[in-house]
Formats: C-alpha cells, sequence, structure tokens
C-alpha cells in the first residue's frame, strides 16, 4: 500500500514504541495524528517533527477524542493507517495471592478496558472513516495495526489481567480481518516480547531479573525502532492481513 502523501493516527503516540512507529511512518511520507492522554508529551512530539504531525489528547475509550483525531487526521490526507499501541496495565497479581486474597476485580476490568475495549473501540471508528477512502488498484482502503504482547500467548504466573487484555486483541485479529474485507481494510496484529522502551530502561536498576534472560537471539531488549519498522512493513505490503506477529527474539516466556 502507498503511505507517501497520506495520513495514520498512532494512538499511544507519545509513548516509547508509538513515537518510535510516529517517527517511522513520517519518514515514509505519511502525515501521523499523536494521540495520547499525555497532552505535554504529544504536542511536544508534534512540535519536534514539524507540520507532518498533529498532536491530539484524549483516550481510545472516548469516542468524542477519536473522532477529534479522525477530524485531524483528514486535515494531513486521506487516512490510510491506524496503529493501536496505546494499552498497559492497572495492577497485576495471581488470580489469589500467596494471602488467599483473590485477584482485585477493578484492576482486571481496567486492564481489559484500555488495552481490548479501547483497541476495539478506536478500530471501529478510523475503520468507518477508511471506508470513504479511495480503493487501491487491490480494492484496498486501508491497514489496522493492533498491538497485543507474547504475554497474550504465554501469560506468566501473576499476568492473568494483562494476559487476558492482549490474548484478546490477538483474538480479534481475523475476525476483523473478515469483517472488514468487504471494505477493503486488513488487520494485523504485532506481539511484542521484552522491548526497550524508556518506561523498560528506567526500572532497570529496580529489576531483580535481567529482562533479557530467555531471549534467543539476538540476546538483547527490543528497539522500539524495530517495532516502528515492523508498523511500516505491515502497512505497505498489501497481501499481509488477518495475521498475528511476533517480535520477540525467539523469546519464550517461563512460568
Amino acid at each position: 500500500m502507498e503511505l507517501n502523501g497520506r495520513a495514520a493516527i498512532v494512538t499511544g503516540g507519545a509513548g516509547g514504541l508509538g513515537s518510535a512507529t510516529v517517527r517511522r511512518l513520517i519518514a515514509a511520507g505519511m502525515g501521523v495524528v499523536v494521540f495520547d492522554r499525555d497532552v505535554e508529551r504529544a504536542d511536544a512530539l508534534a512540535d519536534e517533527l514539524g507540520s507532518q504531525a498533529i498532536s491530539a489528547s484524549g483516550d481510545i475509550t472516548d469516542d468524542a477524542a477519536i473522532h477529534g483525531a479522525i477530524e485531524a487526521a483528514a486535515s494531513l490526507g486521506e487516512i490510510a493507517v491506524l496503529v493501536n499501541v496505546a494499552g498497559g496495565g492497572v495492577g497485576g497479581g495471581r488470580l489469589v495471592a500467596r494471602d488467599g486474597s483473590p485477584h482485585d476485580y477493578t484492576s482486571f476490568t481496567s486492564t481489559m478496558e484500555m488495552n481490548a475495549t479501547g483497541t476495539f473501540n478506536a478500530s471501529r471508528h478510523v475503520a468507518s472513516a477508511m471506508g470513504a477512502n479511495e480503493p487501491d488498484v487491490d480494492g484496498q482502503r486501508g491497514v489496522i495495526i493492533n498491538t497485543a504482547s507474547i504475554a497474550g500467548i504465554e501469560g506468566r504466573a501473576g499476568q492473568v489481567a494483562y494476559a487476558a487484555a492482549k490474548a484478546a486483541i490477538l483474538g480479534m485479529t481475523l475476525p476483523m480481518a473478515r469483517d472488514l474485507a468487504p471494505m477493503g481494510i486488513r488487520v494485523n496484529a504485532i506481539a511484542p516480547g521484552t522491548m526497550g522502551t524508556p518506561l523498560m530502561l528506567g526500572a532497570l536498576e529496580h529489576m531483580k531479573t535481567d529482562p533479557s534472560e530467555g531471549i534467543v537471539f539476538p540476546k538483547r531488549m527490543g528497539h522500539p525502532e524495530e517495532f516502528g519498522q515492523l508498523v511500516e512493513s505491515i502497512a505497505a505490503n498489501s497481501y499481509l492481513n488477518g495475521e498475528n506477529i511476533r517480535l520477540d527474539g525467539a523469546l519464550r516466556f517461563q512460568p
């Protein structure tokens, strides 16, 4: 798919993986909306990148905020790419803690909402907008790229909420691709392993174990730029559809 001269929305665009994606898509000639709850960071990134970037603040569970991002993207060009990076976790822990107490209900539902529900919400609205695009020679109008995690495939003990949320994103890939095929919109997801985002790098000195342990090759954490590179590749390759792609250096989580 042709990227140059078209527009993208990156949710969570001011974060580590998000900002690397924004930079990569701008380098490919796209106009990009940096959509993030952190207004200051989104504004700073957009200011740094110039006229090809616009910041939009809000939450992916907020319909009005998403429509604001869609309007901003339309001012940059035809909206052809949505990258859902926004997500995270609210607390964690085992289903039943060592002291016998059950997992907190609200932290589970909140983690599901900010990941699975938010990804679904942004996708439905942006896909609707993409439907107005002129199709290319393959009948293609756009692509949605969601962010899951290898935790959604092989979650570790203490990750039940986060693993369930990311597994839900992985589970949406194929049915969303099938739903949107008549509109010419592809859907794929990336399942990163341990990525060296600024947040992760800042937490290194407090970690009890080496976060790169278990990575087969190369024996290091992933670079956010490698995530952005994969996003660009997925967007550009018109035959890549309905796939969940691991980006993890062959890491396999142990219990």
